[in-house]
């Protein structure tokens, strides 16, 4: 079982769009770096089988897929409808061709909601142009494409995202994104897992992530046998971070692969 994180970045990237001399606003990133160069957040998780999840489509989705060589893709799901980690849905249109039918996909109650009401033509096609995807709630699926598929709703500020588990081949890599404190929930969910991709917006606290000690915190409580950092902003530092973290965790990185 193999993780592929497509994108580590926050809604702005790295580097923000500006700058002196409108070249990008780099922060603390060195920008002679490449695995400070970040693309927005997205995961795809991979079985030995070679059956592939998406996780998000994220406004850099098409560049992502491309990058890593990704054609095919079995399922999609979504963590919440905030720009960045939805509105590359179209992107999925191209995913469709040369298929049977849609692709599946999947999403929280209130995820489900939103997305038909923003992106209707995705999921019942429109003006002659074939469905993209079916979407379902979460609520009754425990098995796609020979992944085992677990899930709890964790705080994101005033909001709610969801978190994953995915288990194949024996292994599991799990999906922690866009929250803002630990739950009950989310320990039991990510007990003993063999990756947990957990969200680290920076060092200091924020109203709606978490930040480094957070994150650390996480993969602590609940035994993750290796924490892979992402959603990093611009005074992250790819190469300044890993002199700071413990051995279990990974600095994530765009393009970054690891076996479960």
């Amino acid at each position: 079982m193999k993780l592929v994180m497509l994108g580590s970045g926050t809604s702005t990237g790295v580097p923000r769009l500006g700058g002196a001399d409108g070249t990008g606003d780099w922060g603390d990133c060195d920008p002679l770096e490449p695995r400070n160069r970040r693309t927005r957040v997205s995961i795809l998780v991979e079985s030995a089988e070679g059956r592939r999840l998406l996780v998000d489509t994220s406004s850099d989705c098409r560049a992502q897929l491309l990058a890593n060589r990704i054609g095919s893709i079995d399922a999609v799901f979504w963590t919440h409808d905030h720009a960045d980690h939805c509105h590359g849905i179209d992107d999925l249109r191209v995913l469709r061709y040369g298929r049977a039918g849609p692709i599946p996909s999947f999403a929280s109650t209130e995820t489900v909601r939103r997305l038909r009401q923003r992106f209707g033509y995705v999921f019942a096609g429109q003006d002659g142009y074939p469905t993209i995807c079916t979407i379902d709630t979460l609520d009754r699926l425990r098995m796609i494409a020979g992944f085992g598929v677990e899930w709890c709703q964790m705080a994101h500020g005033s909001g709610e995202t969801t978190g994953y588990r995915f288990e194949a081949n024996g292994k599991s890599i799990a999906y922690a994104t866009d929250f803002s404190e630990i739950s009950d929930e989310m320990i039991d969910l990510f007990d003993g897992v063999d990756i947990l991709v957990s969200d680290c917006l920076r060092r200091e606290p924020h109203p709606t992530h978490a930040h480094l000690a957070m994150a650390i915190e996480l993969g602590e409580r609940c035994g993750a046998r290796r924490v892979v950092l992402s959603h990093l902003d611009k005074s992250m530092d790819y190469r300044t971070l890993c002199g700071e973290v413990p051995d279990f965790v990974t600095v994530g990185y765009d393009g970054l692969e690891i076996a479960a």
